[in-house]
Formats: structure tokens, sequence, C-alpha cells
């Protein structure tokens, strides 16, 4: 059974029916699932949550679909850890890490929009399945696409890190690699999208694509006892991810779920790639598109479709925005591993190296409980360390060898 009560533009609020549009044929705002909570409140208790499989399809009634999932039966519940050696670094009392380096099918949150997604697609009749990317995405669709049966086309910038080529072409999708950024790709996929009967997810498929992000939200709730954390910092490509994070936490307390929301919502973004948080700290609601020059090529978006409605919710949470340099987030990918054995892609770095800065600067209380969402696995983007770690020791295979090789790393203090 569904909960949805239709599609809603988010400007001027003229409602539309269930199908695969995303955008007002009036004012061309963008349109957002809404969703019947009178209803949810009365069948979605902590008890049915409990009593369900560990993954996102545990918060069903909170997403859009209207039967059984057929995709990403084994997406979400990723862990939350409590980060107690990178809080004695970072000088805090209570620091989590929402992990989705893990569990998910190609190790990142994008696992969780793809699966929504799909499932709707499927809903929808369509046997094509398509995205444009800057990795993660293309990984999501090539694979859980591949697992339902659909066709598939990925677009993706030709400049994209070769390693998360090679992990889409595995799941042999037809992957284009187009010439240009992201936003070049993105702006050619809305051509295509309006010519070709496919399911592109993060295009017409977007209002029920970005409802999988909540499960990330929603999970923290649940994972700290039913109770919604001081302050979360989210790193912020597209700002989707921002703003579903705040709905899910609103919704929560919608349903009766969460007794009490004070959260404030901090974002982040590279240096390199910064327009949400430009806006932020110039207090201002206009997002300047940037061309993309950073090492976090997965937040590499220039022009972010929901940079608007992130800043809103930075306002609206009491938070702030930090952005930081491609030399702080390889530091931070670092810390994290040496400090809870937790490898994160570039994303994960700004987003540690953010929060950071965020403590720092006291705009995080460091006696008040923090959650980091790290989104994707290191494994994605390597590239990015190389020249940036230390090197193996080199021995001969005897004995002696090894014992020499111990001396000079004794003598060095390790």
């Amino acid at each position: 059974m569904s909960f949805v009560r239709g599609l809603k533009c988010r400007e001027c609020g003229r409602e539309y029916p269930v199908e695969p549009i995303y955008v007002c044929e009036f004012c061309f705002g963008p349109l957002e699932v809404v969703y019947d909570y009178d209803s949810i409140k009365k069948v979605m208790t902590i008890d049915k949550i409990l009593s369900r499989p560990k993954s996102l399809w545990r918060y069903r009634e909170l997403l859009p679909v209207d039967g059984e999932p057929v995709v990403g039966l084994n997406s979400g519940f990723t862990p939350l850890v409590k980060a107690d050696n990178l809080a004695g670094v970072l000088g805090v009392k209570q620091l989590y890490i929402k992990d989705d380096t893990v569990v998910h099918p190609t190790l990142s949150f994008k696992d969780r929009v793809v699966s929504v997604a799909l499932t709707k697609a499927r809903e929808f009749g369509f046997d094509t399945v398509a995205c444009a990317s800057t990795g993660n995405l293309a990984h999501a669709v090539s694979a859980q696409g591949a697992n339902a049966g659909f066709k598939r086309f990925i677009f993706i910038p030709a400049t994209l890190e070769y390693s998360k080529i090679v992990a889409s072409l595995v799941y042999e999708p037809n992957l284009i690699a187009v010439d240009g950024n992201y936003d070049d790709v993105n702006r050619l996929c809305s051509e295509i999208a309006n010519k070709y009967k496919w399911a592109f997810v993060n295009i017409n498929i977007r209002p029920f694509y970005a409802e999988g992000s909540k499960t990330h939200g929603h999970e923290i709730i649940e994972q700290l006892g039913w109770r919604a954390p001081d302050n979360v910092v989210v790193p912020c490509a597209s700002g989707s991810l921002m703003t579903k994070i705040w709905k899910s936490f609103k919704e929560m307390k919608e349903i009766g779920v969460l007794k009490e929301l004070n959260t404030r919502v901090f974002a982040a973004q590279a240096t390199g790639c910064s327009p949400i948080v430009a806006a932020i700290k110039s207090n201002s609601d206009i997002i300047r598109p940037v061309k993309p020059d950073t090492i976090a090529k997965s937040l590499a978006i220039g022009n972010p479709a929901d940079g608007y409605y992130a800043t809103k919710v930075v306002k609206e949470s009491g938070g702030y925005g930090e952005d930081v340099s491609d030399e702080e987030i390889i530091d931070a990918i670092k810390l994290l591993a040496k400090t809870e054995g937790i490898f994160a892609e570039t994303a994960g770095g700004v987003t540690l190296a953010a929060a950071k800065k965020l403590i720092e600067t006291g705009r995080i209380d460091r006696d008040k409980t923090t959650v980091i969402c790290i989104t994707g696995n290191g494994l994605k983007t390597q590239e990015a360390l190389v020249g940036h770690t230390g090197q193996p020791y080199h021995i001969r295979p005897n004995l002696a060898s090894f014992e020499e090789c111990l001396k000079g790393i004794k003598k060095g203090g390790q």
C-alpha cells in the first residue's frame, strides 16, 4: 500500500499525479513527493520498523512505491560508528560516522536512491534505465539495473577516474563518456530524456529517486536510539542529500517516532566546487554556477539542482557551510583511515575536513553530539592518494633482512 498523495511543485505548490515527471509545467519548479503522514502515523511504529529486515525498506511507508520492492533488498542499514578515536583528535565528546562505505552493493549511498528509483521505474513499466553520473550513481544503476534485468545507458564525464569507469563497465551497461564536465553531461541527458522513453533516474524519475536518500537520515535516528543528533555534516554535490536528510528528520517527528528535533545541518564542499557553501557564507539564496576544479569529482557539480533548497535547510536548522582544499581533503581521508579504520572516497575527505574546520571555528559545539556522513568507499578514488601515502618496506626473503628492517622502523619511532 502506498501513502503517496501525489507530486507537488516546490515553488508554486501546484499538485500533480504520480507520474514520471520532474518539473512543474507552469513555473518550471522541481516536483517533490507528498505523503499522507496522518495515515502513516497510524501504522508505522517503532515496533513495526524493528520487526523488519535491516535494509532501507524497513521505512517503506515513507518511500514512494506502491507494491513490494523489487530492487535493493540488500541496500541500507549501514553502520553508525561511534568514533571515539577521531573524537579525541578533534577534541569533541560525542562523534559518530554514518558509514555508507560498506554494506551497499556498490559501496556508496547511491545504492539507496537507485533502489527506490528502479523499483519505481519497474512500476511505471520502463524497460530501460539511464543516468548522468560522476561515478557512484553510474555504479549503482549499472549493478542494480543488471540484477533487475533492465537495459542500461550510463552517461559520465570522459575525465572521470579510470577506476570508476572500470567499476561501471564490469556490469556491461552501455557506458557513454561525454567530453565535458557533469553539468554538460546532465544537460545532454535532459535532451535525451525528452526524446527517448527511458527512466533517467536523476531526471524524469528524480522526485522518486531522491526520496531514497531519506533512509540515510532515518537510520541515523534509529541508530541513535530514536533521537536526532545535535549536528550533522553532509557532503553536497547537487544538494539533494542534505535536503532529504533534513526531510527524514522532520518526517520522524511528524509521525511521532522522534520526540524533538533541534538538529543543526552543515554543508560540506570542496573549495574547487563550492557554489552552495559560497551562497551560505554570503547569506544569499542565489547559487552562482562555477566550473569545477577539485579532486572530489563525485561532488563536482558546478550548477547544483537543489543548491537553493540546501541553503534553505541550513537557514532553517541554524547550521552553516564550509569548503576545504584538495590538500585538506587528502589529509582528512588519511585521518579517518588511521583513527577509525574507515577508508572514505574524496567526498568523505571533504565532509570530515569541513567538520574539522567547523569544530575549530566554534560553529559546531564540542560538547554536542555530531554525526559526519561518509557516503562512499575509498577504493573508488585511490588515484587521489597516489604520492600522498607512505611507501612499503622492501626486504629480502630472510629473517636477517626483516630484522634489519625492524631496527629501522623502531629507530623511526613507529
